[in-house]
């Protein structure tokens, strides 16, 4: 037989600790004493998508009341967060066993086996409240992000709303930019189907021909990893659609197929997820040209997750196609308040300058295609919006030359070859500004 020394034991009934010995044969003992430094020691294991927690915030005022408010933020923001299905999130259970407690940020990922931990406090003074944040690299102890957010301590259920959104929209986006950046370290031979949605995802947003396929030929790999990966199936998808609406597709009618078959696939696989539903239903929009349906979904994206900058841009998108171009302005302005950095704003941009050309408002057209252009100085959509506006307003040279800059980035460029690859044959004041403006027919 074997003693293992267990140190000192409370005992019920006895005041003072006392000594405990366990006893077994010497495999017993030595196998209770290994999952002992196995269960101290091994921490979970960080999951393959990005990790986060969010730890309860500290209340600075001193104020009981300024806790219940404080607590119940957090608890927004973890909600907002889980609405991402490519972020996995700590449960608030688990976040709020460190209120009160001091904590060191890497243990606190070590234990909770995640990647980010997001801490923040909360001070009220003189009927307004301050709330800072910042977003830490658990693993590296690295500051990724620190903002403060000050508002009017009025509607507390209301402020909590809004700080949630202000929270949730500079985090979320900056979360995926740190991801992409390690996924581009790592070695090529050694990627996840994750890592190679991550590497697509710049590709994605450069909206030229060397980048879809770059971001399709990724797709592949990604899907070779992991058959039922349906957001990449969707981004896929997404590419040969817009190869087709570009001017890019050497053979058009395969990338329409090629398409509706990915989105197809990627909604068999998931149509719960918001972001796959919004890059999808968009594609459906221009290939298939189902209207009705694509509305229900992208209605649905949103509802699944109203912080989400994909639901709303794919929103936007949807209802300019479907000619209710009202909806489609209130939809793009809301994708953009959720990410006003996201690599997609020239989309953005361009489609809410589609939408202010139907609805007469030229001037706001003009502005919206020149913020398109500085996000992406080489994007067609944003040459067509912008010498449809001018020519609208007789700004006739100006119309010219933004006709001539979408005739140097698509040479095959014509009204009628525009409307056949799904440029909107609805869109009756942008099509009459293409003409007034020169373009051929």
């Amino acid at each position: 037989m074997t003693f293992v020394d267990l140190g000192a034991q409370q005992v019920k009934n006895i005041q003072e600790p006392i000594r405990a010995y366990q006893v077994g044969s010497p495999s017993e003992t030595q196998q209770a004493a290994l999952a002992r430094v196995v269960e101290a020691e091994s921490p979970p294991p960080l999951p393959d998508k990005p990790s986060i927690a969010v730890l309860p915030f500290q209340n600075m005022s001193g104020d009981p009341e300024q806790e219940y408010f404080a607590d119940g933020m957090v608890e927004e923001i973890i909600t907002a967060l889980s609405r991402f299905k490519w972020l996995f999130v700590i449960a608030r259970n688990s976040s709020f066993t460190f209120k009160g407690k001091a904590v060191d940020i890497k243990e606190v990922g070590r234990r909770l086996g995640v990647r980010y931990v997001l801490e923040g406090s909360v001070r009220k003074a003189a009927g307004k409240v301050r709330i800072a944040g910042q977003l830490i690299d658990a693993v590296t102890g690295a500051h990724i992000w620190a903002d403060r957010f000050e508002r009017d301590l009025s509607d507390v259920f209301a402020l909590q709303d809004e700080v949630t959104v202000a929270v949730v929209s500079a985090i979320q986006p900056k979360l995926l930019q740190t991801e992409i950046a390690m996924a581009t370290r790592r070695r090529p031979d050694n990627l996840t189907a994750y890592d190679c949605y991550l590497r697509a995802m710049p590709q994605f947003y450069l909206s030229t021909r060397e980048g879809f396929a770059e971001t399709i030929r990724l797709a592949h790999r990604a899907l070779e990893l992991d058959p039922r990966f349906g957001l990449i199936a969707a981004l896929a998808g997404a590419c040969h659609s817009n190869s087709v609406l570009l001017g890019y597709a050497i053979d058009p009618q395969f990338d329409r197929k090629e398409a509706v078959r990915l989105c197809r696939l990627a909604l068999s696989v998931d149509d719960s997820d918001p972001e796959t539903l919004a890059i999808a239903t968009v594609v459906s929009a221009w290939m298939v040209g189902d209207c009705e349906s694509s509305i229900e979904l992208a209605d649905r994206a949103v509802a699944l997750n109203p912080n989400s900058f994909l639901a709303w841009h794919g929103r936007g998108w949807v209802y300019n196609i479907a000619g209710l171009p009202e909806e489609a302005v209130q939809s793009f302005e809301r994708a953009i308040r959720m990410s006003p950095v996201d690599p997609l704003l020239h989309s953005s941009f361009a489609g809410m300058g589609y939408a202010f050309i139907e609805l007469g408002r030229f001037d706001e057209a003009i502005l919206a295609g020149k913020k398109a252009l500085r996000q992406n100085p080489s994007y067609s959509s944003a040459f067509r919006c912008l010498a449809s506006a001018y020519a609208h307003l007789g700004r006739d040279a100006e119309a010219r030359e933004a006709a001539a800059r979408l005739l140097e980035v698509d040479p095959a460029f014509t009204i009628s070859s525009w409307i056949a690859r799904g440029g909107r044959s609805n869109a009756k004041l942008t099509i009459e500004g293409l003409r007034k403006a020169g373009l051929p027919e």
